[in-house]
């Protein structure tokens, strides 16, 4: 596991490749340029590495995901963290109909893992001190010649030849690329967790069963899926402008999100209901589909900071560390001309992220539209024809 660095509070320290964001995309870049022998040094906000839970469960896709992982050398490695039976769908309408159940055999293309254990791999395979933690990135701006300065908030700053942006949704890198912001996509979420669901919550163990669980309906629904430590980790999914709720607080938010699910089967309004510890408030935004820039030398973004989208195509993971693997390749490729390296990896970034934003948007209209659980059996048909 990779230490916390010494920071060069009042300092400038020279990284000849600095990366803004330890998340999953970061790490896949460090670990992919580990293995072809260059150095990169990740910088993170967070504390350390266990400052936070990373969130829930991730089904790694065979065609980006699983890729980027062999790319990294750790796809064997990946293989032992996979949750047995994750891939267990279930469908349900509103008033708890099941429409949809099938289980994990095993065979399927997108195994589930645990994203805190799945960070903990890449960090695992990076060398010591390649992370520098509690580096809250304040200032970044160019000095020419493709070089770059990053302020931290601890006084601290470094000069780079080549940064990556894979600090997120609201990167401070993008600004030097593209004037483009994240919008509201107009879905808001829920979030909220029931702990040792068998035993504490039987009714919710059964209703959502071994993997992934959707509800849906009337511009509203649930998503879920069951943890790889027994708990059942929900989004209660609301179409709704940015003012929702009205009221602020833990009991306002939830007293907002059960009206929001008046008429709903108690079975399903239970999710909230019966949810332990205080639930959380998170607005959907989106970049707009297609965001490209123009090359500048010495920066490039992935992740999330390059192509931010809605989740409902289940791509934002998967895409960051294709974007880290396919980078970290692209550079290993060209030692000797990193902007045609950059060139390369940004024009087949732009045309797939392109390809899942238009995705991502279209599955947030078919289920939070009319008739969602007959729009996705079909989505579901047509994809096992393919």
């Amino acid at each position: 596991m990779t230490t916390t660095a010494h920071h060069a509070t009042g300092r400038t320290a020279h990284h000849p490749l600095a990366v803004l964001g330890g998340g999953l995309g970061g790490l896949t870049l460090a670990r992919v340029l580990h293995v072809h022998g260059i150095p990169a040094a990740v910088f993170d906000l967070e504390p350390d590495a266990a400052a936070r839970t990373q969130g829930g469960m991730l089904d790694i896709h065979h065609d980006s995901g699983q890729p980027a992982l062999e790319a990294a050398g750790l796809h064997e490695d990946f293989r032992r963290i996979v949750h047995p039976g994750g891939q267990a769908l279930r469908l349900l309408g509103p008033d708890a109909t099941v429409h949809l159940a099938e289980e994990d055999d095993g065979a399927g293309g997108r195994p589930e893992v645990d994203r805190g254990d799945l960070r903990d791999l890449l960090l695992s395979a990076l060398p010591a001190g390649a992370v520098h933690w509690g580096r809250k990135a304040v200032d970044v701006r160019a000095l020419g010649d493709g070089r770059h300065r990053v302020e931290f908030a601890d006084g601290g700053a470094i000069t780079t030849d080549l940064l990556v942006g894979a600090d997120g949704a609201w990167s401070k890198v993008r600004p030097l690329l593209s004037d483009a912001r994240p919008a509201y996509t107009g879905v808001s979420f829920v979030e909220a967790d029931l702990h040792d669901a068998a035993r504490r919550h039987p009714g919710a163990a059964a209703l959502v069963g071994g993997g992934m669980f959707m509800a849906l309906g009337g511009g509203r629904g649930f998503l879920g899926h069951l943890e790889s430590d027994g708990s059942i980790h929900v989004y209660a999914a609301v179409r709704a402008d940015e003012n929702w709720p009205p009221a602020a607080g833990p009991a306002a938010l939830r007293e907002a999100a059960l009206a929001a699910f008046d008429g709903w089967s108690e079975r399903l309004r239970a999710l909230l209901a019966d949810a332990d510890g205080e639930l959380t408030l998170r607005r959907i935004h989106a970049l707009p589909v297609g965001h490209r820039w123009e090359r500048r030398p010495g920066v490039t973004l992935l992740g999330d900071a390059a192509h931010l989208m809605s989740p409902f195509a289940g791509e934002g993971a998967n895409l960051a560390m294709q974007d880290g693997a396919e980078l970290g390749l692209a550079l290993a490729a060209r030692p000797s001309d990193p902007e045609a390296a950059l060139d390369a990896y940004e024009q087949a970034m732009f045309a797939r992220a392109e390809a899942s934003a238009v995705e991502s948007a279209a599955s947030l209209e078919l289920m939070f539209g009319p008739d969602p659980v007959a729009g996705m059996l079909a989505m579901f048909a047509g994809a096992v024809e393919e």
